[in-house]
């Protein structure tokens, strides 16, 4: 569902990305680790089709993100490092704009606001001012907007700021549900215990390399911990 191939992204002469080659199949939940600086974001950003590689190709669901980005984009949803939300509307207002980005009918949409509000536990408030929400309802109005057209890849730049325990237990089962169903979810985090929990592939990029990528079985052989095996790598 998800290949890189041979992709490099650079800033002037900053090289942030140097080929990178990824693939994720259909169904997993791919942990995408490194250090600050490593160029996780940029990766995020590059399949999202925010940002353009320099060289290389990224495919989503078979559809080039460059050559064929609206087809791309139809079928990805992205929940960014820090979600831009506008404060003066309110929660429904902002996912009904979402919706109409996707073009998704009014009888569709209000039937998946419905629901997945309740999913994440915020349609007590979905009719005030997102202004007035907390760090944790902000990234649930997030996750929310990124479900909202049924997306086939799911894209996710540190899934658990701003959640509380219960959010996070919340999420956990959501996520491992949405891939049991054959949601593609490509989760770039900083959070190695929640990677290890619930990760089927792990890559780990560093200084815009990947040092180490495959399945979190064939990694973390012998009992080997995650955070053992990604200190071990990543301090070469």
């Amino acid at each position: 569902m998800i290949k890189l191939s041979g992709v490099g992204k650079n800033f002037g002469d900053y090289w942030a990305i140097k080929d990178l080659d990824i693939e994720v199949a259909k169904g997993k939940i791919f942990g995408f680790l490194g250090p600050n600086g490593a160029g996780k974001t940029t990766t995020v950003k590059m399949i999202a089709g925010l940002l353009k590689p320099a060289v290389g190709q990224i495919f989503a669901g078979g559809y080039d993100v460059v050559a064929e980005p609206l087809k791309a984009k139809s079928i990805i949803g992205y929940v960014p490092d820090k979600g831009f939300l506008y404060e003066k509307l309110t929660g429904r207002e902002f996912l009904r704009f979402v919706a109409a980005l996707y073009k998704m009918p009014e009888e569709q949409t209000a039937g998946k606001i419905k629901g997945l509000s309740e999913t994440f536990s915020i349609r007590e408030i979905l009719d005030g001012l997102i202004e007035s929400y907390s760090a944790g309802m902000r990234q649930r109005l997030v996750f929310v907007a990124a479900m909202l057209n049924e997306p086939k890849i799911l894209l996710i730049d540190e899934p658990i700021v701003g959640l509380d325990p219960k959010g996070i237990r919340m999420l956990k089962n959501l996520l491992q549900g949405q891939a049991a169903g054959g949601l593609t979810i490509f989760m770039a985090t900083h959070s190695l215990l929640l990677a290890e929990e619930l990760c089927s592939d792990i890559g780990i990029i560093n200084n815009g390399r990947l040092i180490a990528s495959g399945t979190k079985e064939g990694l973390l052989s012998s009992g080997r911990r995650l955070e053992d095996f990604f200190l071990q790598v990543t301090e070469k």
